[in-house]
């Protein structure tokens, strides 16, 4: 186990890692941005005109530090894929940088420290601060990807670097069971996916099947109660194959007196996709499976506005929803631009 706060050498360690072969590859030459400025629809869509190999370049960093840390890769990828999740749901400034990791100025320094653009990294632990230097250079930069990484690497390992200590770690940080569970599923797809890859996405339904559908988001409902629709209502025939639409980690599974069978997947931008009324799931398929795009995950169906069982109260459809998470609360989106999006991604595959 390495504790950066008192393995000193720690950071000259890391800068020679990983500038060295940073210098070889051309990385860190800032010419890398961040894409934190992004609308909740183009979430659930691929990066555009982004570095083919960034993901790359990012997994590799991160598997340095873990090597140096005794920490996963795939959980330092999640924690920083979380925080960029949660750069976009709170607004938080956009920063230059491959890192997305986010510390407010003053946990930076240090909440009692008087001199809040502190960069010393002893009076920053003097004051109980969480910035560290990464880069060998004597500063502890917030805008430096390398300090910041450092600074995460540390506080994740300050118990242990096992997957409970990670966890308590990560709960001592957030305060927040919800954001642990985030990184946990996070990483569990990157262990699956054995990449960053993870952008793709597909239509809910097989687009040879016959089906229809129109923006049905916000129309009022009125079965429980006076409630908007949240979500976009694809009608097809009984059976006809629900597939997943992105590559994500199975997070509910079972009955909803309001969708019937239903299922929910997380995706690691942290969009949460809702199935709901199917007449069924796939066999095998369970909660915390990880799934990719255009798993059949169960079948078009009329189930709901019942106790368990209920079915054909209405024409059988798919209920699909879109929410974005923020780390205390989900909030839904209008799913119906993504869909058209991927429809046509879908039938263009077909023609090639």
């Amino acid at each position: 186990m390495i504790e950066m706060k008192s393995r000193p050498f720690w950071s000259r360690v890391l800068v020679i890692s990983f500038l060295l072969s940073a210098t070889e590859s051309g990385t860190f030459t800032g010419s890398w941005t961040s894409h934190a400025a992004v609308t909740d629809q183009s979430l659930t869509q691929a990066p555009s005109k982004a570095p083919i190999n960034l993901n790359a370049e990012r997994k590799e960093l991160f598997e340095k530090t873990s090597l140096l840390s005794g920490i996963p890769w795939t959980y330092l990828a999640a924690v920083d894929q979380y925080e960029r999740t949660m750069n976009i749901a709170k607004k938080r400034p956009e920063r230059q940088g491959v890192i997305s990791i986010y510390f407010p100025e003053s946990e930076w320094v240090g909440l009692l420290n008087p001199n809040q653009q502190d960069t010393d990294p002893k009076s920053i632990s003097f004051f109980h601060g969480f910035g560290r230097d990464g880069s060998g250079d004597g500063i502890a930069d917030r805008n430096n990807d390398l300090d910041l990484l450092a600074a995460m690497t540390s506080l994740m390992t300050k118990n242990g670097s096992d997957k409970e200590n990670l966890q308590i770690n990560l709960w001592n940080y957030y305060q927040n069971s919800r954001s642990v569970e985030r990184i946990t599923q996070f990483s569990s797809i990157y262990a699956a996916l054995g990449t960053l890859d993870a952008s793709e996405h597909a239509f809910p339904l097989p687009v040879s099947a016959d089906y229809s559908y129109r923006s049905t988001w916000g129309d009022s409902r009125g079965w429980g109660g006076h409630r908007s629709h949240e979500g976009t209502d694809l009608f097809a025939r009984y059976g006809v194959p629900v597939r997943s639409t992105c590559y994500g980690i199975v997070e509910v599974k079972g009955w909803n007196p309001y969708g019937g069978w239903r299922i929910g997947i997380r995706d690691v931008n942290n969009i949460y996709h809702y199935y709901a009324h199917l007449s069924g799931f796939q066999k095998g398929i369970k909660e915390n499976d990880i799934v990719k795009p255009g798993q059949t995950i169960g079948w078009v169906g009329s189930s709901g506005y019942g106790k368990p069982g209920t079915s054909g109260k209405f024409p059988p459809h798919l209920h699909f929803g879109l929410y974005r998470d923020n780390g205390l609360t989900e909030w839904s989106f209008d799913p119906y631009p993504s869909l058209r999006k991927w429809e046509r991604e879908d039938r263009n595959k077909r023609k090639k």
